[in-house]
C-alpha cells in the first residue's frame, strides 16, 4: 500500500509482552532486533519515534517481582526503577548503530494544555530535524492517571497522540498478535486475520475483546481505540506482531502483514 511504504514520518509503539519474557525480564535479543530495524530505516530516510511501553514490567523483572502490584504507589516505584533499566538498554543498543536517543516523558497535563503542547511539538520537531530518535513514554512517577485506568491512557493512547503530535505518515503499534482476528486466535482455531479496515465501526470495536497481559494494561481494545483515533485525522495505523522486528522491512516493501485501519483509496 503506497501510504505505507511511502510514510516518511513513523510513530512505532511497543508492548510490554512484546519487549519482555513471561517472568517481566527483557527480551535483550528482541530489543536489540528492533534498534537494529529502527535504526536502518532512519538510514534508509524515515524519521521514527519510538513509543514505548514496559517500564513496570522490566522494573517487576529487575526487582524480581512475579505479580503486577495493585497499589498505585507501588506501580509507580517499580516505573521509577524500570525506567532508568529500559533508557540504559535502548541508549546501549541504539548507540550500537550511531543513533542518538532522547527521552521525552509525556503527560496528560501537557497535552491538554495549549502552550506545553506547543512547546512538545517544537521539541519532537526540534529532534527528528537533528537526527535525533526520540523514545516518548508516559511519566507514571508522576501521572498515576494509566496506573489507576483513566489513562492518557495506556501506551497505545499515547501513541496515538504522539502520532498527532508529530503529524505523523503511520502509526505502527507492535504487539504479541498478529493482527484483529474474527475471533480469538488463541481459543479459536478458524480464527482469520482481518488484513484491512477502512473504518473503525462499533463491530470493529467488539471483535477487539478485552485487557492484555498481566504486564501490560492494553489489549486489542485499546489498539482499536488507538488507530480510530488516528484515522479521524487521516493518518493509517497498522497492528502487528513484534516478535520479529525484521518483519518491518516486509511491511515497508509493501507486503500485506497485520491489520492496517485507514489509509485505504
Amino acid at each position: 500500500m503506497s501510504v505505507i511504504t511511502q510514510a516518511k514520518r513513523v510513530v512505532v509503539k511497543v508492548g510490554t509482552s512484546t519487549l519482555t519474557y513471561e517472568n517481566g525480564k527483557l527480551n535483550l535479543r528482541r530489543v536489540e532486533s528492533l534498534c537494529r530495524v529502527l535504526s536502518d530505516l532512519q538510514n534508509g530516510g524515515r524519521e521514527i519515534i519510538l513509543v514505548t511501553s514496559g517500564a513496570i514490567g522490566v522494573g517487576m523483572g529487575k526487582l524480581g517481582l512475579h505479580d503486577r502490584p495493585a497499589e498505585t504507589e507501588k506501580k509507580q516505584a517499580l516505573a521509577a526503577v524500570g525506567q532508568c533499566e529500559l533508557m540504559f538498554i535502548y541508549d546501549k543498543f541504539f548507540g550500537e548503530y550511531s543513533r542518538t536517543v532522547a527521552q521525552v516523558l509525556l503527560t496528560g497535563d501537557v497535552i491538554d494544555d495549549g502552550r506545553s503542547r506547543r512547546n512538545v511539538e517544537n521539541t519532537f520537531e526540534e529532534l527528528l530535524h537533528m537526527g535525533i530518535l526520540p523514545i516518548v513514554n508516559e511519566n507514571d512517577t508522576v501521572a498515576v492517571d494509566e496506573l489507576v485506568g483513566t489513562h492518557i491512557g495506556d501506551n497505545d493512547t499515547l501513541a496515538a497522540i504522539g502520532a498527532k503530535l508529530t503529524r505523523a505518515d503511520l502509526l505502527i503499534l507492535l504487539t504479541d498478535i498478529a493482527g484483529l482476528y474474527t475471533a480469538n486466535p488463541r481459543t479459536d482455531p478458524d480464527a482469520k486475520r482481518i488484513p484491512y479496515l477502512r473504518e473503525v465501526t462499533e463491530e470493529v470495536e467488539a471483535l477487539a475483546g478485552g485487557a492484555g497481559t498481566n504486564r501490560g494494561t492494553g489489549g486489542m481494545a485499546t489498539k482499536v481505540r488507538a488507530a480510530k483515533l488516528v484515522n479521524e485525522n487521516g493518518i493509517p495505523c497498522c497492528v502487528m506482531s513484534g516478535a520479529t522486528p525484521e518483519t518491518l522491512y516486509r511491511l515497508f516493501d509493501g507486503e500485506q502483514i497485520g491489520t492496517v485501519f485507514g489509509g485505504i483509496r
